[in-house]
């Protein structure tokens, strides 16, 4: 075990978690005098953000991960597991992995993230997968490239139709952008690929429960981005609360929309990790963190990211990349005076301003009490979003890719791997 120049052990800070909140913590603690570990199920960190390009065949997997251990090579301190968490002991201050591998720590940092949430519909997860993954963002890939595979050797006008149709349900950032990708590549990209069918007739309808998408943006941002869907040819229904999910139909109601294909972005639900830390949860799961962000009478284990409860000014902080930035160096900076024997800070975030896009030159953007919209914001959105990738190979890559979709509007990763996924039948090619 590591010790100290003084001869005594260093204490163990073991990090849950290896997505922005989890990684953003393990490098604020590189010069710190502890023992670090960080546990993550997979081996590379997911650029999130940009998951919907890999699930549209615009990027590559690789372009938006990069193996953790790579990531933290050079932090002397820090090792990197990869296995599943099994449980917590807060009471012996254990985490134990998967082959009954048991990790002690003095400080815990639990960064595990969120999955979607079906609202108590969890059966609906097999026809309408959801995106957190990049086995996620494969399968939405597999299923979004065979439904013209099938469309095209139907001979039934209507089944080649519902083939052709395909719904997003959750008009957040992820739904919307998800719907203005997807005509964009059916009428440009895949337009002259096939011989029965025209791409062009191809169907994209955003379902949204509320009264209105991208709430979190000013009202005339959220109207602007139904707008520039709309001129997409995106169907967006407003107030359209899906009651239930078929292998070939969503249904608002009584009305019936004939599909093959469907993408959730309605929800998520908290890992279910928090459950273990005898710490109050809210109705989503998440942890209500104290102000510097421990969890209540535990003060060596701190809570961050999507996992966290953290409310600021009378409002919950969103569940964002930057937040869950702040929020792991907030947590390790507070270890970090805790050692030190100085007093902890409170959690303040920091809203830099909110970017989305809604397809090719289309954007909005909010800078505090700066609001504008257009190719501007796209320009922004598509420099910032370079600028936080991890490591210069994948912001070569990705930068390469969207100025070769932009100039000829082709995708380079429409890869089939299998001839079936779990809504499809199988193909005969």
């Amino acid at each position: 075990m590591a010790e100290s120049a003084g001869g005594r052990r260093l204490l163990r800070v073991v990090i849950l978690g290896g997505g922005f909140a989890g990684l953003t913590a393990a490098r604020t603690l590189r010069s710190v005098p502890v023992e670090v570990t960080l546990v993550d199920r997979t081996n590379h960190h997911i650029f999130q953000p940009l998951l919907y390009q890999v699930a549209t065949a615009m990027l590559a997997p690789t372009d938006i991960t990069a193996p953790i251990r790579w990531i933290l090579r050079k932090q002397r301190n820090t090792r990197v597991v990869m296995a599943e968490v099994h449980s917590v002991d807060i009471v012996r201050r254990i985490v134990l992995l998967d082959g009954d591998v048991e990790v002690p720590y003095d400080f815990l940092i639990v960064a595990t993230g969120s999955r979607h949430a079906y609202f108590g519909h969890d059966e609906w997860e097999a026809d309408a997968p959801g995106l957190k993954s990049i086995t996620d963002a494969l399968n939405m890939r597999q299923r979004f490239l065979m439904a013209f595979e099938e469309a095209e050797k139907c001979e039934d006008a209507a089944a080649r139709a519902a083939w052709q149709t395909f719904v997003v349900i959750g008009g957040g950032p992820t739904g919307v952008e998800l719907a203005g990708m997807l005509p964009e590549i059916a009428r440009g990209a895949l337009r002259s690929d096939f011989r029965r069918i025209d791409t062009r007739q191809t169907r994209v309808i955003l379902l949204e429960g509320g009264p209105g998408i991208l709430v979190s943006f000013p009202q005339e941002l959220s109207l602007r981005a139904a707008r520039d869907l709309a001129e997409l040819g995106v169907e967006v229904r407003t107030n359209a609360l899906v009651t239930r999910v078929e292998q070939d139909a969503v249904f608002i109601g009584d009305d019936r929309i004939a599909t093959r294909t469907v993408f959730w972005a309605a929800g998520n639900v908290s890992s279910p990790l928090g459950s273990w830390l005898d710490a109050p949860l809210d109705r989503a799961g998440r942890v209500e963190v104290e102000p510097d962000l421990s969890v209540p009478n535990h003060p060596e284990v701190f809570v961050v990211g999507d996992m966290a409860a953290v409310v600021q000014d009378g409002k919950l902080v969103p569940g964002v990349a930057p937040a869950a930035n702040q929020e792991g160096r907030t947590a390790a900076k507070n270890i970090a005076r805790t050692i030190e024997g100085k007093p902890r800070r409170n959690f303040r975030y920091v809203n830099k301003g909110n970017l989305a896009t809604i397809g090719r030159s289309r954007a909005i953007a909010e800078f505090g009490s700066v609001h504008f919209a257009g190719r501007l914001a796209w320009v922004m959105w598509l420099g910032v979003h370079i600028m936080y990738l991890v490591g210069f190979r994948n912001r070569l890559s990705v930068l390469l890719q969207w100025g070769y979709a932009y100039f000829t509007y082709q995708r380079g990763a429409r890869l089939i791997v299998e001839a079936k996924t779990d809504n499809q039948s199988p193909s005969t090619g």
